[in-house]
């Protein structure tokens, strides 16, 4: 079988996609933009709170594994 005929009921799937003809084809989603207005603050609570435990915690870490360090190779 020459490598022309098994390559073509690919040929469909390594097409590039057609558009239908016409402005019938829609988007379902749309952009708008966010209400500058009235910014929704349980997401920026719930942001900031997270960063600040997050930068909290790693620095309490940080500081508990350069005590570490120091302890096990007798620095301390």
């Amino acid at each position: 079988m020459a490598p022309s005929m098994l390559l073509r009921p690919l040929s469909r799937l390594l097409a590039p996609a057609r558009l239908s003809s016409g402005s019938s084809a829609r988007s379902k989603f749309y952009v708008r933009d966010p209400p500058v207005d009235k910014p929704n603050w349980l997401k920026v609570g719930l942001t900031v709170g997270t960063t600040a435990f997050l930068w909290c915690y790693l620095i309490k870490q940080h500081h508990e594994d350069v005590l570490e360090y120091k302890r096990r190779n007798g620095l301390e």
